[in-house]
């Protein structure tokens, strides 16, 4: 029997209380939420558009993207196996290349990009501003559903004076065909890990199989682009994940799952009818992260307060008996871990 993730279909349409209800429910209890993309935050050009910026920015000559290689500020171009997602089990780093925008201010983007995409600046920014709104909409319903109202998605509103000091990440990843890079059976596309951020949006192309996620029972699933009931939308859901930030903040009721991207499915009824692992790999992230001196202390929501977590579990926040962390500090904790060459050169 093949293994399903059971993610849930959301509609934030709907009644906002029981929307937040349901939003809460699912952070719980996978970490893992599929949003309808119904072509009201994104429209189906939109999405078509992106995806087509993102093929431009891969197509640059290599001279291009190399003289925009990724900084100590996580923006800028990496190229393929430069990142180790999972540097405790990987023997060869992520069989990827990406793309990371920081920050735009006033349409610019504050960093080198490549100038065969120069042209789409002020497209790349509307695009990341779509994405930043869409997350604090999410983030308002969890809050709202937590009873702390705006407490996450205020958390998440930077002025321009300190825009440049951002951590949010509009990042466009490409996987080459499996038969373009010799890898081992053991090889993956990108280690299994949590994210490092507050939520992420995650927009995947019909067709292309690999994103897996870790269950509750040690066991990995396959994540459907399109699953049942949403094959006729106008786009496929946006996927959205709970990551770091907020298990931190509810000390580990919302759950930031580990998750991975595979070559193949691990077991030949893992895979999903309609979707292959041949050809080229396209997915666009946003990283949504507040402020970088917001502290990750517990959020003042009774269901936080009564939380405990049972079974195997482990300490949510396993640095929060030595002191309280802030977004940044935890965020500086991760990247030294996935870049370690790249912090390494820079001492």
């Amino acid at each position: 029997m093949a293994a399903t993730s059971h993610i849930p279909i959301i509609d934030l349409s709907g009644d906002q209380a029981d929307v937040a209800r349901q939003l809460v429910k699912a952070a719980e209890e996978h970490g893992f939420i599929y949003i309808r993309n119904l072509g009201k935050d994104f429209t189906p050009l939109d999405i078509d558009e992106a995806f087509y910026m993102s093929q431009k920015i891969f197509d640059a000559p290599l001279e291009e993207k190399k003289r925009c290689s990724i900084q100590t500020n996580n923006r800028g171009w990496t190229g393929m196996h430069s990142e180790t997602l999972d540097p405790k089990t990987q023997q060869v780093g992520d069989y990827k290349e990406a793309f990371n925008f920081g920050p735009f201010i006033r349409g610019r983007a504050q960093q080198p990009i490549p100038d065969s995409v120069s042209q789409y600046e002020i497209r790349f920014n509307d695009f990341a501003d779509s994405c930043h709104a869409l997350c604090r909409k999410i983030l308002y319903l969890l809050g709202l559903g937590l009873g702390v109202g705006d407490f996450f998605s205020s958390a998440h509103i930077i002025p321009e004076e300190l825009m440049e000091s951002s951590h949010s990440i509009l990042r466009f990843l490409r996987y080459p065909p499996p038969s373009s890079t010799p890898h081992s059976s053991d090889d993956v596309r990108a280690g299994a890990h949590s994210d490092y951020g507050s939520v992420t949006l995650l927009f995947r192309l019909k067709g292309q199989a690999g994103l897996e996620i870790l269950k509750n029972d040690n066991t990995w699933a396959p994540v459907p682009v399109c699953p049942a009931g949403t094959e006729n939308d106008p786009s496929p859901p946006i996927l959205i994940n709970i990551g770091d930030l907020l298990s931190y903040w509810t000390n580990g009721l919302f759950r930031s799952t580990v998750h991975r991207v595979v070559f193949t499915p691990e077991q030949g009824d893992n895979r999903v009818s309609g979707e292959s692992s041949d050809g080229p790999r396209y997915s666009i992230a946003f990283f949504c992260h507040p402020e970088g001196s917001t502290k990750l202390e517990p959020v003042p929501s009774d269901k936080v307060k009564n939380f405990r977590a049972t079974g195997d579990a482990v300490e949510a926040n396993p640095y929060s008996k030595r002191k309280t962390m802030t977004a940044g500090e935890h965020l500086d904790m991760r990247l030294r871990a996935t870049y370690g060459n790249l912090y390494d050169e820079k001492k």
